[in-house]
């Protein structure tokens, strides 16, 4: 026991240097202009056996304030309920994003989940803590000096809900946790990065140090209401709120010259619907 409490304390000692180390880096701020967009979904609920759900869902994303189409988004999942206080889920995503200047998908994504999610209900409210592992893994050509080809993300999300026989309103609060950010080494003025074109990587200028960095780059809150039509049809209706923190590195392909280094903050919000048939 000892043993174990010893590694537990190793390891988020780790994660806290890797935090702090992240955010002390210097950077260019940039305030992004508020953006809106949309969200439609349809979905079928499985029941398999007695707690054991499979779902299939497909979601369209519209964005740059609704005048884009932003992706395709195809969700697999299976779902657990262990008991009424615990369940599991597991999951495949295809993300298909759409180039509005080349008019076609790029940059295609394959994303599996794993989920960990506990709950407890005193009289009609539920209250309720979700944990979410993913892995992104990024098909195609692209900047491996500015995102990883394999992306990690850890998501937090904690929801208060009042049930009702036929409309549930809920209100969630969630972090998502980048845990292998790029990180950069680079000379900085205190405004700018002090870069050369000719500097090759590793030589005064900058380099890339590889892909460990961890930080919360999206604050999102949600407000949406759950309305149970009969038996197998269901509705959702929501306001999603993105508040984000992104660290964006902007290199040549080669890795030769660091081009900026930016923190984008801004807020994003999206209106949803989604329609499910369960059986």
């Amino acid at each position: 026991m000892k043993c174990y409490l010893c590694r537990m304390k190793k390891f988020w000692i780790l994660i806290l240097w890797a935090v702090i180390t992240n955010c002390v880096q210097a950077q260019t701020d940039v305030a992004l202009d508020p953006e809106f967009g949309a969200r439609v979904s349809v979905g079928l609920d499985k029941k398999i056996t007695k707690g054991f759900h499979i779902a299939l869902n497909e979601e369209v994303r519209f964005d740059n304030n609704f005048r884009s189409f932003d992706r395709l988004q195809t969700t697999l999942g299976l779902d657990y309920k262990v008991n009424p206080y615990l369940r599991f889920g597991l999951g495949y995503i295809f993300i298909a994003p759409y180039s509005s200047n080349n008019s076609a998908f790029k940059n295609l994504r394959h994303r599996l989940y794993f989920d960990v999610r506990g709950s407890y209900q005193t009289g009609r409210w539920e209250f309720a803590l979700k944990e979410r592992f993913q892995w992104t893994y990024r098909a195609g050509d692209f900047n491996e000096y500015q995102y990883p080809r394999n992306e990690l993300m850890l998501k937090s999300r904690i929801t208060v809900k009042y049930n009702t026989n036929i409309a549930s309103p809920y209100l969630y609060f969630e972090l998502r946790n980048f845990l292998n950010a790029p990180v950069i080494h680079a000379n900085y003025d205190g405004t700018h990065y002090l870069t050369d074109d000719g500097s090759e990587k590793g030589e005064p200028g900058w380099f890339l140090e590889g892909f460990r960095g961890v930080y919360i780059n999206r604050y999102r809150t949600c407000l949406g209401v759950d309305i149970k039509v009969n038996k197998h049809n269901k509705l959702n209706f929501y306001f999603l709120g993105d508040f984000v923190d992104d660290k964006v590195v902007d290199a040549n392909a080669k890795g030769t010259k660091l081009k900026s280094y930016t923190r984008e903050r801004g807020f994003v919000g999206s209106i949803g619907a989604e329609y499910v048939y369960a059986f």
